[in-house]
């Protein structure tokens, strides 16, 4: 491997004027600058980031933890933060945590062994450990989507209007005509799953409807999950004339389920998801659902951890986004007997 000696030597210049030419540190004349980079490309010279990062004290990285890599929605956010990173000058260092505290925990200590200048986290579930570990990091972090609480060093969060998403979700719903609404939601004490559920319960009592638990399943915010839970749910006492799912991978297993059972959507069982992945208008029936702004959620969490790396925040923020219903073709109205 190429050292800083080779390019100075084929660039008969002083390892210091090197060291200059890579690092921004000093003023180099052009023709020395010339050189300097025509010697690096041809000895294949890669200066070392972690030496740069002892001098100036960052490396222009950093972490982001989410807990299902397989969750297109988790997929958008980071594709978002990449995008907005990247044009910023950053890195992004991603960890899938997998929905494991354990390896979550793991994950930050190879972030902070990393140097990270910053962090994003989408955290799991259930962690009661989470809070000290992101205190005894000791970097700028921001929360998207789940709300932890963390004294000793509040974090930014961006996050979805979770409960007002399922009052839109059930209202679409009542406005259709329907009033035997249930409901499938994620893992309990999940805080946005908890908070989509209260939407739903809200709007459902507002109209004088039934929102009891027997209208509750848990699809484990997956498609397997949606899938079973729809199944259950078809083949209890009172099946619902629509559903309301707390995400759309749940929900595409719940179409799944219904065409199954020779149920038709939306003229048999109206169904809307949450989330709009980009999957979502892709179904059969393309898929009504409530939307949450990705690319501001992704855009915004950059921009948030650079203001406190740059010193221009000191103190915490937190930014709730308003969600949007789409319609499309999985919700009809009520058809009468």
């Amino acid at each position: 491997m190429a050292t800083i000696k080779d390019v100075a030597h084929h660039a008969q210049v002083s390892v210091t004027t090197v060291s200059h030419v890579v690092n921004g540190t000093r003023a180099v004349s052009p023709q020395a600058r010339e050189r300097v980079e025509q010697a690096i490309r041809t000895v294949g010279y890669v200066p070392s980031a972690i030496a740069r990062s002892l001098k100036s004290n960052n490396t222009r990285t950093l972490g982001m933890l989410i807990p299902n890599s397989s969750n297109p929605y988790f997929a958008e956010i980071v594709h978002a933060v990449e995008d907005r990173a990247f044009g910023a000058g950053y890195n992004v260092i991603l960890c899938n945590t997998d929905d494991a505290a354990p390896r979550q925990g793991r994950y930050l200590q190879v972030l902070a062994e990393r140097r990270i200048d910053g962090l994003i986290v989408v955290s799991t579930g259930q962690d009661a450990t989470l809070p000290t570990q992101l205190a005894g990091l000791a970097v700028p972090t921001v929360l998207v989507d789940r709300e932890i609480e963390i004294a000793e060093q509040p974090c930014d969060l961006v996050e979805t209007a979770h409960m007002q998403g399922g009052q839109l979700a059930a209202q679409h719903l009542l406005d259709l005509g329907h009033r035997r609404i249930a409901c499938i939601h994620g893992p309990a004490g999940l805080r946005p799953s908890e908070q989509r559920i209260a939407g739903w319960r809200t709007a459902l009592a507002a109209a004088g409807c039934d929102h009891g638990a027997h209208l509750l399943w848990d699809g484990r915010f997956t498609s397997q999950g949606g899938y079973d839970a729809m199944h259950a749910l078809l083949r209890s006492d009172a099946a619902p004339t629509a559903v309301f799912v707390c995400n759309d991978l749940m929900a595409m297993g719940a179409l799944c389920a219904a065409h199954e059972r020779g149920l038709r959507v939306p003229e048999a069982l109206s169904l809307v998801g949450f989330d709009d992945i980009e999957l979502a208008a892709f179904t059969s029936p393309p898929l009504t659902t409530i939307a949450q702004p990705k690319q501001r959620i992704g855009a915004l969490a950059v921009d948030m951890l650079l203001e406190r790396i740059d010193g221009k925040r000191q103190g915490h923020r937190q930014t709730l986004l308003q969600p949007e219903l789409r319609v499309r073709s999985s919700t009809a109205p009520l058809a009468r007997p």
